[in-house]
C-alpha cells in the first residue's frame, strides 16, 4: 500500500475558504488563530501519515487475538501508536478547557479525526467512542463521576466504549435485559452480555471505561425501562467518597470472545460478560430510566464521526486509485496516441478516479458544515442562533452519517476497480479499504435507522423547516453560480437538484401525514429521500467550491489546484448529482411494489 499523505491542503480550503473559519470567531476559541490552527492540520498530518498510517496494513494482517485469561493483544505497534496520540494531547483537541481538553473547534477536531481515520481505521475508533464516552459524562454525569472520570478520558490515559446491543437487542434496544441491581452504597453490580463492542478489551490504557445500558429490577419494559451506568474495568479506589484516582482491582467484566470480522481487524470487538462473579459494579449515569436520552448524546456525536471516518477511507482509497493508475502502463493513449501509456490516460480510468475525486471533496465539506454548525449550536453568544444552528445539526447528522459512509463504499470499490485485477488481491492494499469502510453503514445506528430519523423524526417534527432553509441557501448558490457566466450551467443543474429535494420534502411530508398509511410510507420513501438530500446538499458545497476556486483563479492564486477543485465541481454537479435526482422519481412511484412484497413466498 502506498505511503498516506493527509489532505491538508484540500481541508484548509474547506476550513479558510469554504467556512471561512468562521468557527473561530465564536466566543471561547480566542486563543485560536488560523496559523494555529495550520500548525495543528500540519502535526495532526504528520502523526496520521508517519505514526498511524504505517501499521494499517499489518493491522489488518495480523489482527487481534484474546488470551486465555480474557485479555486482547493489539496488533504490533498499535499500543505505541495509541500512546504518540495520548501523550502528544490529540485526544482532548476538541474537549473545552474546562475538562482540560484544548478547547479548539469542533470543525478543526472532526478534520484531525478524518486525517487520523483515513491513516488507520481500526486504531481510529480506539479515540472515537472515547469521545463520545466523554461527550456524555460531560452532559449528563454527576460533578464527582465528571472530577474521577473525565481527566483521564480527556488525556487518553483511559477510553471509554458504549455498550448497548445484546444478543436479542440489536436496532431495538428497547429488548436490553442486562441487569443492574442496586447496592446499598449507592452502586449496582450488572449482570449481562453485551456484543459488538468495539475496543472493549485491549492493553493500550490502563483502563477502560463501559457505558452500559441496564435495568433496574423494577423497571418497566419497553425504552423508558433503561438506565446508563458506567463500569469500569479496573475499580477506581475510593470511587464515591475522596477519590484519589488510583487503580483498585479488576472488575466482573471480561471479554468472552473477540469477532472474526470482514474488516478493521485491528480493531478489538469484543463481546463483554458482566457479572459472571458477583457482579459487575456500576454507578449510575443520570436519571433512571432516561438512558436511551443519555446515550444518544454518546450516538450523536458518535454518528457524526463515522460520517468522517468513512470520509478518511474515502481518501485513503482516492490515493491508492491514483498512485496505481499514475504508475500502471497498458494500452494505447487516447491522448498521444503512444503505446504503454499510464492507465490515467484513459477515459474510463479518469471518469473512475474523477468520481472519488469529486465525491470525497464534497462529503468532506458537507461533514465539515455540519461541524461548523456544531460549534455555532455550542458556542454562538445569541440564543437564537444557538438553536437555529441546533435544527441544522439535527438535520444534517443523519446525512452526514450514512450518505458518507455509504459513498465511501462505493468509491471503495471504485478504487478497486481501476487496479483491475490487481484491486482483488490483498497484497495490493485496495482490497482492506473497501472491507474497512463496509462496516460504517452498519454500525451506530444502520443507514436505514438514519433515514428513518431524518425523514420520520427530523422531517415531520418542524414541517421541514430547517432543511428547508438548506435548500434556500441551495437555491442561493444556484443563483450565484448562473450569475458567473462560466459556472452558470452547473447552476442550472443545481437549481434543478434543489427543486427536486423541495418537491421529495413535500411528498413525504404529505405522505407522513397520512393517518392510515402514514407510518409506512415514510419507511418506504426514507432511504431514497436521505440519498436525494445528500446528493443534493454535497452539490451545494461542491458549488460554492466553484465560485472560491473560480474567484482565485481570476486572482492568480494556485491555478493546478483550483482548477482541480472547479473540474470536481463540475463533476458532482453535473453528472453525480443527476444520480441522486433521480430518487425524486423512486418517492414519486409510490410504494406499492413495497406494500405487495412478500418475502416469504418468493
Amino acid at each position: 500500500m502506498p505511503p498516506f499523505a493527509a489532505p491538508v491542503r484540500d481541508i484548509r480550503f474547506v476550513l479558510e475558504e469554504l467556512l471561512e473559519h468562521g468557527s473561530l470567531s465564536l466566543p471561547g476559541f480566542e486563543e485560536a488563530s488560523p496559523d494555529l490552527v495550520e500548525a495543528v492540520l500540519e502535526e495532526a498530518a504528520r502523526l496520521a501519515g508517519e505514526v498511524w498510517a504505517p501499521v494499517n496494513a499489518s493491522g489488518d494482517h495480523q489482527g487481534c487475538t484474546r488470551r486465555d485469561d480474557g485479555s486482547v493483544t493489539l496488533p504490533d505497534g498499535f499500543i505505541e501508536a495509541y500512546q504518540a496520540y495520548a501523550e502528544g494531547g490529540w485526544n482532548g483537541i476538541g474537549v473545552s478547557e474546562s475538562l482540560g481538553g484544548q478547547g479548539l473547534p469542533e470543525v478543526v477536531a472532526s478534520a484531525v479525526q478524518e486525517m487520523l481515520h483515513g491513516a488507520n481505521m481500526a486504531l481510529g475508533l480506539c479515540p472515537m467512542l472515547t469521545a463520545g464516552a466523554i461527550e456524555a459524562l460531560a452532559h449528563h454525569g454527576s460533578e464527582q463521576q465528571q472530577a474521577i472520570y473525565l481527566p483521564k478520558l480527556v488525556e487518553g490515559t483511559w477510553t471509554g466504549t458504549m455498550n448497548l446491543t445484546e444478543p436479542q437487542a440489536g436496532s431495538d434496544l428497547s429488548k436490553v435485559r442486562t441487569r443492574a441491581v442496586p447496592e446499598e452504597d449507592g452502586s449496582y453490580r450488572l449482570f449481562g452480555q453485551k456484543i459488538y463492542i468495539t475496543w472493549g478489551e485491549h492493553d493500550a490504557a490502563e483502563n477502560i471505561i463501559h457505558l452500559v445500558l441496564a435495568r433496574t429490577p423494577d423497571a418497566p419494559e419497553g425504552n423508558k425501562g433503561i438506565s446508563l451506568f458506567l463500569v469500569p474495568k479496573y475499580l477506581v479506589n475510593e470511587p464515591l467518597v475522596n477519590a484519589d484516582g488510583s487503580l483498585g482491582e479488576r472488575n466482573d467484566v471480561t471479554c468472552a470472545s473477540i469477532e472474526h470480522k470482514l474488516g478493521i481487524h485491528g480493531s478489538p470487538t469484543c463481546t463483554l460478560s458482566f457479572g459472571e462473579g458477583e457482579g459487575a459494579i456500576g454507578y449510575r449515569v443520570g436519571e433512571e430510566g432516561r438512558g436511551l436520552n443519555h446515550m444518544f448524546t454518546m450516538m450523536n456525536e458518535a454518528r457524526h464521526k463515522v460520517g468522517i471516518q468513512g470520509i478518511g477511507v474515502a481518501e485513503r482509497a482516492c490515493q491508492h486509485a491514483f498512485a496505481y493508475a499514475l504508475d500502471r502502463t497498458q494500452g494505447r493513449s487516447p491522448r498521444s496516441g503512444r503505446s504503454d501509456c499510464p492507465i490515467s490516460d484513459h477515459l474510463d480510468v479518469r471518469r473512475m478516479l474523477l468520481s472519488m475525486r469529486g465525491r470525497t471533496d464534497a462529503l468532506r465539506a458537507l461533514a465539515l458544515y455540519c461541524a461548523a454548525q456544531l460549534d455555532l449550536a455550542r458556542h454562538a453568544a445569541d440564543a437564537a442562533d444557538r438553536e437555529a444552528a441546533q435544527a441544522r445539526v439535527d438535520v444534517l447528522i443523519p446525512v452526514v452519517k450514512a450518505f458518507s459512509t455509504d459513498q465511501a463504499v462505493e468509491i471503495a470499490s471504485l478504487g478497486i476497480q481501476v487496479h483491475g485485477g490487481m484491486g482483488f488481491i490483498e497484497e495490493a492494499g485496495a482490497a482492506q479499504l473497501l472491507r474497512d469502510a463496509r462496516i460504517a453503514p452498519i454500525y451506530e445506528g444502520t443507514n436505514g435507522i438514519q433515514a428513518l430519523d431524518l425523514a420520520g423524526r427530523k422531517l415531520q417534527r418542524d414541517g421541514g423547516a430547517a432543511l428547508e432553509g438548506l435548500i434556500d441557501d441551495v437555491e442561493a448558490t444556484a443563483a450565484a453560480l448562473k450569475e458567473t457566466p462560466e459556472l452558470a450551467a452547473l447552476g442550472e443543474s443545481l437549481a434543478a437538484g434543489a427543486a427536486d429535494l423541495r418537491a421529495a420534502m413535500t411528498a413525504v411530508l404529505e405522505a407522513g401525514a397520512d393517518a392510515e398509511q402514514g407510518a409506512d410510507a415514510v419507511q418506504a420513501y426514507a432511504t431514497p429521500f436521505l440519498n436525494l438530500t445528500g446528493h443534493v446538499l454535497c452539490a451545494w458545497q461542491m458549488g460554492e467550491a466553484a465560485l472560491k476556486a473560480s474567484a482565485a483563479i481570476a486572482r492568480g492564486r494556485d491555478e493546478a489546484f483550483y482548477q482541480a477543485k472547479c473540474q470536481s465541481a463540475d463533476y458532482a454537479i453535473r453528472q453525480w448529482l443527476p444520480v441522486g435526482r433521480a430518487q425524486r422519481a423512486v418517492i414519486e412511484a409510490g410504494m406499492a411494489s413495497l406494500a405487495a412484497f412478500d418475502a416469504a413466498a418468493q
